[in-house]
């Protein structure tokens, strides 16, 4: 095991890294920015670095600090949380190449998966069933471009080889509008992403997100644990995620969870991962893999009961998995709502100094934030400022612990989106289960304020 680790992120990530570091008697380092200075977890670290001024280029993305960082402070390994660096592989690379240990995927790996089209082709190989569009990236010849349309048949998406997060993606209802939204994500993808590569994919009309969790050592030992529903969701950014997803039957869910972990084995990936679908009649759709941990990743921690972090830690100091397949257990229904400093209905970043932060507790509740009572947040980074995940026996247990979690939590001094949650846990559709990616959108627009 590492004697020291250093953490390359911040927020809530970073205090939930820093735990796992804790009870496994490895001391962290955290890395931050001045506009951090007084972040909780910067108090709590073992040593903490200022590395550079708020703007993330300056700091969260500045690969020589980082690394230089870890050099003076003698750690042994980086974890990069999610977002910033962590799925970057020039980073993976040069963490490796640097004498360090990189918490996560290899290079490789990370490569393979970070390109769009690159990631359908390997998925395909594996027997993964994939999105029915175009045959690698779209060609430049716009007859070419119409012949694949007319093809996979509209309505398409067109999305970028390299994007993610919601965003370098447009949907094309007719012919006419085709050639020009190709060549706009092309654009966009070029200064997005660096890469203006973009291919096609027919575009599903109703479907629910549902991704599955794995886990793979540097043995050729891989395990998934369980689905995830992450359907509730505005402009492709997740608000609400659920653990295991109500409605769909097990068979289809072991069926696609262990050709997700043999895909794994296959391309020889290591560490924590999660492969996303689109779920429309009956039938999985990859669409990505994210070769890191992810947000919701504690909604599966209380499903499961394995701690996802401390695995990936241990994954990565060359730990065999100490569990097969058929020891993953699946223990009730877990649901994670995303705590944003935003105006809860029109999605305006409120940053500021919170005067009030009274998180709520009880039976089968968790609370991962670095907020505190006169933190300040601030308007440099994402909006999230934690999550309120709580568990229960059945779907019906967890969402009245939800209910009562919300209405015991007071944020003052900024806005929330805490009020959105408490009317989506007594929204009927939502209460049903089963709602489809485009459910909150709708939703919103009915309930415009």
């Amino acid at each position: 095991m590492f004697k020291k680790i250093l953490i390359a992120n911040r927020g809530e990530i970073a205090l939930r890294i820093q735990r796992a570091c804790r009870e496994l008697d490895v001391k962290s380092v955290v890395v931050y920015s001045e506009a951090d200075r007084d972040a909780k977890y910067v108090k709590l670290a073992d040593e903490a670095v200022c590395i550079g001024p708020a703007p993330s280029a300056q700091s969260y993305l500045n690969m020589p600090a980082i690394i230089a960082t870890a050099e003076v402070t003698d750690a042994e390994a980086i974890h990069p949380g999610y977002g910033f660096l962590s799925e970057n592989a020039d980073f993976a690379e040069r963490v490796e190449r640097s004498g360090f240990t990189f918490i996560g995927p290899t290079s490789e790996s990370i490569r393979l998966m970070g390109d769009k089209v690159s990631a359908k082709q390997a998925m395909i190989k594996s027997g993964v069933p994939c999105v029915p569009g175009s045959d690698g990236a779209l060609p430049d010849e716009p007859s070419e471009v119409i012949k694949a349309a007319r093809a996979v048949g509209y309505p398409v998406i067109i999305k970028a080889s390299g994007g993610g997060g919601g965003r370098g993606m447009r949907v094309v209802h007719t012919e006419a509008a085709l050639l020009s939204a190709v060549q706009t994500t092309r654009a966009e993808a070029g200064s997005a992403f660096g890469n203006p590569a973009v291919y096609m994919e027919k575009f599903l009309e109703n479907p629910r997100h549902i991704e599955i969790q794995v886990l793979a050592d540097q043995h050729k030992n891989a395990v998934w644990l369980g689905e995830r529903d992450c359907s509730m969701q505005r402009r492709h950014q997740k608000i609400i995620e659920e653990a295991p997803a109500p409605g769909v039957p097990r068979r289809l869910i072991e069926r696609i969870g262990e050709r997700c972990a043999a895909a794994c084995r296959k391309i020889g990936y290591r560490g924590a991962g999660t492969f996303e679908f689109l779920y429309e009649n009956g039938e999985f759709f990859f669409i990505e893999m994210n070769t890191r941990v992810q947000v919701e990743h504690p909604v599966t921690e209380l499903v499961t009961g394995i701690d996802i972090v401390q695995m990936q830690i241990r994954i990565a100091a060359g730990e065999k998995l100490p569990f097969a397949q058929r020891n993953v257990p699946c223990r009730g229904h877990a649901i994670e709502c995303r705590v944003n400093a935003e105006d809860p209905y029109k999605f305006t970043p409120s940053p500021g100094r919170v005067t009030m932060w009274h998180p709520p507790g009880g039976p089968g509740v968790r609370v991962d934030s670095h907020a505190y009572t006169n933190y300040v947040v601030p308007p440099n980074y994402d909006s999230m400022i934690g999550k309120i995940i709580v568990h229960g026996d059945t779907r019906q247990q967890a969402l009245a612990r939800m209910r009562t979690a919300l209405s015991e939590t007071v944020v003052e001094g900024i806005s929330t989106n805490i009020p959105l949650h408490r009317d989506l846990m007594v929204d009927t559709k939502f209460v049903e289960g089963g709602t489809s990616i485009h459910y909150l959108e709708g939703w919103l627009d009915r309930h415009k304020r």
